[in-house]
């Protein structure tokens, strides 16, 4: 498969949760043209402006039985993106990122396996906590830091467990660091569209603690491309790192961002209090996703930093 080129999904009923948010919508964008595509969303994080018009729009919520077994009717696809996306609101109501995260997510894999329909789940990197080493493995030891990426590990293994128990063609995509249009600039959003928006304004851009920390940053077009390659290959039940195997430490990302914005120097970087329990370093193996799905990250961070300005 060329770096540009996604696996084409034809003829097929697809359900997108969280498909008016950031991931989701991309997904939705990329599967509207040859199919039928449902997508639901509750919109407390998404926006109708990213629903493609062709697709059925359903406002409902992940937790809602009676809703969920609706929109399942049929569905040959999932792809599973609702969720409490925020560390900080976790934090702050972790029964409800729970209820959201995992709860939600059993309840759709019992639909799933009613429909026979292959489910492609949004997990996180944020499941690993911090690693022993870099780059980080599928194999590697898990130890979530917050509820956020405790309610993602277990969301993650049920989703294997499922795989194994009942035979329903189900994989989880462990993301890294996302980024791209879409991305809101907001308390919980990504460091990249929260860089992007002090230096539109003038800065200064705050790193937290020396910016020595380390991240994976894979841009939505490369995960978009991996969940339309694990809808139609890769081995049910075996999880999948999705980044781009290359990390850059946040103070370098602020330099970069200052210089696609603005000439050096004319927008300050200015350093503020370490977060606690930060991970110092992040670094997705992607010799898994690549070897089982035909997975390759094709987007380069200035490329798609200079794509979003």
């Amino acid at each position: 498969m060329s770096n540009s080129e996604q696996p084409i999904i034809r003829g097929q009923r697809i359900l997108v949760t969280g498909g008016a948010g950031f991931i989701g919508s991309h997904i939705a964008d990329a599967v509207i043209d040859n199919n039928e595509v449902v997508i639901l969303d509750n919109l407390s994080t998404g926006s109708l402006d990213n629903v493609p018009t062709e697709a059925e729009f359903v406002e409902g919520d992940v937790r809602d039985r009676d809703v969920m077994s609706a929109v399942m009717e049929g569905v040959d696809i999932v792809f599973h993106h609702a969720a409490i996306v925020s560390v900080e609101q976790s934090i702050e109501d972790p029964e409800l990122t729970h209820d959201v995260t995992t709860r939600a997510t059993i309840q759709l894999l019992e639909l799933a396996r009613r429909e026979s329909a292959r489910v492609v789940f949004a997990s996180s990197a944020a499941i690993y906590g911090h690693p022993e080493s870099v780059p980080i493995s599928e194999t590697d030891p898990t130890g979530p830091t917050s509820p956020y990426g405790l309610a993602k590990l277990n969301a993650d293994q049920y989703v294997r467990l499922y795989a194994e128990l009942y035979d329903l063609e189900a994989i989880p995509l462990r993301y890294f660091n996302v980024y791209g249009p879409r991305q809101t600039a907001g308390d919980y959003s990504g460091v990249i569209s929260i860089f992007l928006e002090q230096a539109r304004t003038g800065g200064p851009i705050t790193v937290h603690g020396d910016g020595a920390q380390t991240r994976d940053f894979v841009h939505v077009r490369d995960v978009v491309q991996a969940n339309l390659l694990a809808a139609t290959q890769g081995v049910p039940g075996t999880a999948y790192n999705i980044g781009t195997g290359t990390s850059i430490s946040i103070l370098e990302l602020a330099e970069t961002v200052r210089e696609v914005i603005a000439s050096e120097g004319s927008i300050e970087i200015e350093h503020i209090d370490k977060r606690e329990g930060d991970i110092d370093e992040s670094r997705a193996a992607v010799n898994r996703a690549t070897e089982d799905l035909g997975f390759e990250s094709t987007v380069r961070l200035q490329d798609g930093l200079v794509d979003l300005v």
